[in-house]
């Protein structure tokens, strides 16, 4: 090895350098996770726990008694089959439509010439500006006016439009090549065959990362599903579990709710898991130019 390599390395592992990777680097990542996963993990595992192991001075990170009891009762409480069935409906349906409007719109800005493109864009970035709760009412009075209450369709409808999609999915095609779509055209390919073919291929990590959070915002969706509808057999899971709020009060109804929650997380997670490695490909596709 020659002295300018053994420098490197000496360099490369020196004390400076390696206290400044640990405390820069593995120290916040290992914070971060601590942060985010224990509660999960306790949560998980307190679901599991029988009240007395859970309201008791003496506590225990892993259940002495593990029982199924918490998931039986929320079970007997909340009609879990119909209220995810009603979730996966209103949250396939609904992403679905979601992205497949948010990659149209997005190509229309970028690819078609129409005289107020630049208005629709700043429309957009308005919207995401405004905060959801300040369209519930005016939502609600319109679709009770339409008969949507008590309706799954009465869920997904207020909801199907997304600024944050259409502005990373706009800004994402604005870094295609245009000679690209140029190319197609002059072989005859129409907008349709140009989208499909060409701009959603080449697109897959940001489209992925864009239903990834659609997906989470549509399944774990409370407030409006909890205000357009009071039927239990049109309530979505989130909302079904709220049926639980009126054991909240009573001691050790705390396995109960974590039971609950972990019926709300499990399902997020296994997507997450499932599409986790589009996340930061997607959301840096469009950032770079």
């Amino acid at each position: 090895m020659s002295s300018t390599h053994l420098a490197d390395w000496r360099q490369a592992f020196s004390r400076r350098n390696l206290l400044a990777t640990v405390l820069g680097g593995y120290v916040p990542i290992l914070l971060a996770v601590a942060i985010i996963v224990l509660p999960l993990l306790w949560m998980a595992i307190a679901s599991f726990k029988p009240p007395g192991e859970i309201i008791t001075t003496q506590p225990t990170l892993w259940p002495q008694e593990p029982s199924l009891d918490n998931y039986r009762h929320v079970a007997d409480i909340v009609p879990l089959l119909t209220v995810l069935r009603n979730s996966l409906i209103v949250t396939i349906v609904g992403s679905a439509i979601k992205v497949v409007l948010a990659i149209t719109t997005a190509y229309a800005l970028v690819f078609v010439d129409f005289r107020f493109a630049h208005a629709v864009f700043i429309a957009i970035l308005v919207a995401l500006m405004v905060p959801p709760e300040a369209a519930l009412l005016p939502n609600y009075m319109t679709i009770s006016a339409l008969g949507g209450r008590n309706t799954l369709w009465g869920i997904i409808l207020p909801g199907l439009g997304t600024a944050f999609a259409t502005f990373l999915l706009r800004q994402q095609f604005k870094t295609l090549p245009k000679d690209l779509l140029e190319a197609a055209k002059l072989d005859g390919a129409g907008h349709l065959k140009r989208l499909w073919r060409i701009v959603v291929p080449v697109s897959a990590p940001t489209i992925a990362t864009v239903a990834l959070v659609t997906i989470v915002g549509e399944w774990n969706s409370f407030m409006w599903p909890l205000i357009i509808t009071d039927s239990v057999d049109t309530m979505t899971l989130p909302v079904g579990l709220n049926l639980l709020q009126s054991i909240e009060g009573q001691t050790g109804s705390y396995g109960y709710l974590m039971a609950g929650a972990v019926l709300v997380i499990v399902p997020v997670l296994v997507v997450f898991a499932a599409l986790q490695r589009f996340i930061v490909s997607g959301l840096t596709q469009g950032a770079v130019k």
